[in-house]
């Protein structure tokens, strides 16, 4: 990375001042001295999300016997009792922050996906939340897609599509049996209305994949990762990625991450992983999470940090060494509490609960090198 100094910036061009220095607070919010900490949040069930709302709150979603958040006004600090968001119905993942209204969405599924969908919507920082009319239409297929269980969705801050709200979907085909993977695939939705109405992209270029996570980059272009759990896919135990330059309608150049694992690698099964990308306007630095594991169970769930945009992934740091399954990602919003935490929601021995773990980018760093691609010094070049 080069750094030109403000002074000659200002000389040579004023109005990029405010910007660099807006951008190297925001980044330098996670590199404070390596912090961790984590906390009990649920004690049974499964399904994790988490954002970050526009008010800074953290919003844990859980559940599939009904649809729960918790909610920490203090940056992760302490949690309030669970707000119940469906009586029944499981979680869908892809919880949405809308950033120009403040809304929250979250998606419920009658029952195990492919199944009824209703999307809930919270206009008070997560406090409450009501049910309402949605639609959702076919892709080019003309399937209609779920929702289950994919990374939390984003708002799109790049003309042309500035304010989209966009999150991963997937279609199921008849149902999860072995015998469907071949026709299910990855997909997305997109709301250019606030999540009134959405569109569906057209697929992931490869087929058996499902449950995936997207981020937008600095330029404008969408990454996608996911999930891949059909056996006869080359390198099956790998993650999949692809990349969107219209906002996340169609998904071009995917290819196998051969650095990041999906799930445990003792069984061709993947598992649902969380992506975030740290709010840093001088470079793409995106957080992985997933399971690190040669066992044929799930375990020893970890973090892997990329500093080019998904390129490469050459730093890694072991969360819980015990078991734990899916996990979602989120990072904290500049001048609140939750500025310069990272959030990850994971499942502690799937069915038995959930932590919530936070940390900033310093305590990645201090993990080990993966060997896949350069290190940064990061904390010297601020």
């Amino acid at each position: 990375m080069y750094v030109i100094r403000p002074a000659v910036i200002s000389l040579l061009f004023p109005a990029c001042l405010s910007i660099s220095a807006s951008a190297e607070k925001e980044l330098n919010a996670f590199l404070r001295a390596p912090a961790y900490d984590k906390q009990r949040l649920y004690d049974n069930q499964r399904y994790p999300n988490v954002v970050v709302t526009t008010r800074g709150t953290v919003i844990a979603i859980w559940g599939n016997s009904g649809v729960a958040a918790r909610r920490s006004e203090d940056g992760g600090e302490s949690w309030g009792n669970p707000v119940s968001i469906s009586g029944s119905g499981y979680n869908g993942g892809g919880a949405i922050v809308d950033s120009d209204s403040g809304d929250i969405l979250t998606f419920v599924e009658d029952r195990q996906p492919p199944a009824p969908l209703t999307i809930y919507r919270s206009r008070d920082d997560g406090k409450s939340w009501k049910p309402e009319k949605t639609v959702i239409r076919k892709d080019i297929n003309g399937n209609i897609p779920s929702m289950h269980m994919n990374e939390h969705g984003i708002t799109l801050t790049h003309a042309p599509h500035k304010g989209r709200l966009l999150r991963a979907s997937r279609f199921y085909a008849q149902k999860n049996g072995q015998e469907h993977w071949p026709q299910q695939y990855t997909n997305a939705i997109y709301s250019d209305d606030g999540g009134r109405t959405w569109e569906t992209s057209s697929p992931f270029p490869e087929k058996g994949t499902g449950e995936a996570a997207l981020v937008e980059l600095a330029d404008g272009r969408i990454y996608y990762n996911s999930r891949v759990h059909w056996p006869e896919r080359p390198r099956n135990r790998r993650r999949r990625e692809a990349w969107s330059l219209d906002g996340g309608e169609t998904w071009q150049d995917w290819k196998i991450v051969n650095s990041l694992p999906d799930g445990d690698q003792g069984r061709p099964y993947g598992c649902m992983a969380g992506l975030t990308r740290i709010p840093s306007r001088k470079q793409d630095i995106l957080i992985f999470s997933n399971l690190d594991t040669n066992a044929s169970h799930r375990e020893r769930i970890t973090v892997w940090a990329s500093f080019d945009g998904g390129k490469t992934w050459p730093v890694k740091r072991l969360v819980d060494a015990g078991r734990s399954g899916y996990s979602s990602l989120s990072v904290g919003r500049p001048n609140t509490s939750t500025a310069g935490w990272i959030y990850l929601h994971y499942e502690h021995d799937p069915f038995k609960g959930s932590y919530l773990a936070r940390f900033n980018l310093s305590w990645i760093l201090d993990g080990e090198l993966t060997g896949d691609g350069e290190f940064p010094d990061l904390k010297n070049k601020q």
